[in-house]
């Protein structure tokens, strides 16, 4: 459903995609990839379909391989997904924790040729560390811990979270991760319009804003009323700053996430 919506957004037929990537948790099935899925429902034959992973900071690597696809004249057009369905594949519901956090959904952009040098991305800058890929882990299921009743009896299938660590990284990677893009743009925090994250915790974004000198009119949150939908949060939230009327012809944008890793990015674009 969000696929279709950015398509007609773009005034894209589906038959026009050169690819399909999908950003996610846990697929449809293990194999073969979601986005094969979605090919076969959105009528898109003639795209390459395949999934990443790279947790709650998804979209942003997916949408980085869009957009090097699209400059490099590999692709023409490539429809970046991010979607979980946290309910059915994270959540322990014994855990008191995780529930209130993590929610379902998903949000989807057509990246394709710029009709403008001027408009388009600007910059984009991504980081991994694995020293953090204990921050926020499914240990089960892999060829470390395959399913065995032991295993799913633990809760091995469910997401694990270090929620302190998860906040000592965030509150110092992104606002340097974002301030690095914008520099990279040959731009000030000053000339940002809207910053548009993944939807952590509105306290941590909060934080990441008062560091980065950014106010209220900086920023689109929707965490408040949808909770943390993963790898689909940022494209939720900024399609819905569009629809307000916050993105404009001409606005600075940037678009920032970190998740499990620990893997964390973001992109300047000029709408």
């Amino acid at each position: 459903a969000a696929a279709s919506k950015a398509l007609t957004a773009a005034r894209v037929d589906a038959t026009n995609l050169d690819a399909i990537i999908v950003a996610l948790g846990n697929g449809d099935v293990t194999s073969p990839a979601t986005a094969c899925y979605v090919q076969e429902k959105l009528g898109a034959f003639g795209a390459v379909a395949f999934d990443i992973r790279a947790a709650c900071a998804g979209f942003t690597v997916a949408l980085d391989l869009a957009k090097d696809m699209v400059e490099s004249g590999a692709k023409e057009r490539v429809l970046v997904i991010g979607a979980d369905l946290a309910s059915r594949t994270k959540i322990d519901w014994r855990d008191r924790t995780t529930p209130a956090i993590f929610a379902d959904g998903a949000g989807a952009a057509d990246v394709g040729v710029s009709p403008s040098p001027e408009r388009g991305f600007l910059s984009a800058r991504l980081r991994a560390d694995g020293r953090g890929k204990d921050v926020v882990v499914m240990p089960g299921g892999g060829s470390v811990a395959p399913f065995t009743a032991e295993t799913l009896a633990r809760g091995d299938q469910f997401v694990q979270m270090d929620g302190k660590g998860v906040w000592e990284w965030a509150t110092r990677e992104l606002p340097a991760v974002i301030r690095a893009a914008v520099a990279a743009a040959g731009l000030s925090m000053a000339d940002v319009d809207l910053l548009v994250t993944h939807q952590a915790s509105l306290r941590l974004l909060q934080v990441v804003m008062a560091e980065l000198g950014l106010g209220d009119d900086k920023v689109h949150t929707t965490i408040e009323r949808f909770g943390n939908t993963l790898s689909a949060s940022l494209p939720i939230t900024l399609d819905e700053a569009i629809e307000r009327g916050k993105v404009k012809p001409g606005s600075v944008v940037v678009l920032a996430a970190i998740g499990a890793g620990m893997t964390w990015g973001a992109h300047v674009l000029r709408w």
